[in-house]
């Protein structure tokens, strides 16, 4: 399957390959709520055409996966929507201010297009902040954060964003990369 890379080239390059088409087989089944044979069935076509037909770049995988902090990260992710959804409608309810807006810059520390694709993804899924531009040569994101008035509503916002590559490092990002990204 192009698009995928492992080091060895062995089974268990093979074994990551396999699994990123599963995810996009899973990603597939959510996207239409369905989970029938026929839909299953539908999804291998769709992710084996677009690993096939479209000139992927290769996805470098660590082979490093720890369970617990995967885990700490969709609660943290999952407590930051619910608080961002409640922060962006006491912003949207209140008729006393104008929320401000500010655009943020923030650089990475990772090199990882994945680590750097899912801290953008994670970002832009919360309430309240969007990504707007990504520099892939210099891992950095352009954020667009509601409800800032300061400067250090700014750090605030930088902080979070290193907070969660440093997460996602911790989950399954390399060991070279975590030790780089350490507080």
């Amino acid at each position: 399957m192009s698009g995928v890379r492992h080091g060895d080239g062995s089974r268990r390059g093979a074994a990551h390959q396999l699994l990123l088409l599963g995810g996009l087989v899973l990603l597939w089944l959510l996207l239409w709520g369905s989970f029938t044979p026929i839909d299953v069935l539908a999804g291998i076509t769709v992710a084996l055409l677009a690993t096939r037909v479209f000139e992927l770049p290769p996805v470098q995988l660590t082979g490093r996966l720890h369970v617990g902090h995967l885990l700490l990260y969709l609660i943290r992710f999952a407590g930051e929507v619910v608080a961002g959804s409640v922060q962006v409608a006491a912003l949207a309810l209140d008729p006393r201010r104008t929320p401000r807006a500010a655009i943020v810059e923030v650089r990475l520390t990772t090199k990882s297009d994945l680590i750097l694709t899912l801290v953008a993804v994670t970002l832009s899924l919360v309430p309240g902040s969007l990504v707007l531009e990504v520099d892939r040569q210099r891992s950095t994101l352009f954020l667009h954060a509601l409800g800032v008035q300061d400067g250090e509503d700014v750090r605030r916002i930088r902080h979070h964003a290193l907070d969660t590559e440093y997460r996602l490092l911790r989950a399954i990002g390399s060991r070279a990369e975590l030790r780089k990204a350490s507080r």
